[in-house]
C-alpha cells in the first residue's frame, strides 16, 4: 500500500472531508513518527505494534566486492516489532479467533 492509497483508505471512512484535509493529517502523523523517531522516542500503536530505534554497534565487516575488511561504525536504526493481534489478524484472518 502506498501513501496515496492510504490517504484514499482513510477518505472513504471520513466522507465528510475534503481529500486535501485528509491527506494532510496523514501527513502529519507521519511526521510526527518520524520526529519521534529522530528523538529517539518509541511509539506504541496498541494492537498494531511498537516502533523504535536501535543501535548497532560499531563493527568490522567485509567488503564483498574487493574481499577487504572495512570499519562499520555505530549507527541508529528504525525497528519496528508487530503487535500481538496484528500478527494473529495477518496470520487468521480477520474473523478468526474472535478477531
Amino acid at each position: 500500500m502506498t501513501k496515496r492509497e492510504l490517504v484514499e483508505k482513510v477518505r472513504e471512512r471520513l466522507q465528510d472531508y475534503p481529500l486535501k484535509d485528509v491527506a494532510f493529517a496523514v501527513d502529519c502523523m507521519l511526521e510526527g513518527m518520524k520526529e519521534a523517531l529522530v528523538r529517539g522516542e518509541r511509539i506504541e500503536l496498541r494492537n498494531f505494534g511498537v516502533f523504535s530505534v536501535r543501535s548497532r554497534d560499531s563493527r568490522m565487516g567485509r567488503n564483498p566486492k574487493t574481499d577487504k575488511e572495512v570499519y562499520i561504525p555505530t549507527r541508529r536504526a528504525p525497528s519496528f516489532k508487530v503487535g500481538r493481534e496484528l500478527k494473529k489478524i495477518v496470520d487468521y484472518g480477520k474473523d478468526s479467533h474472535g478477531l
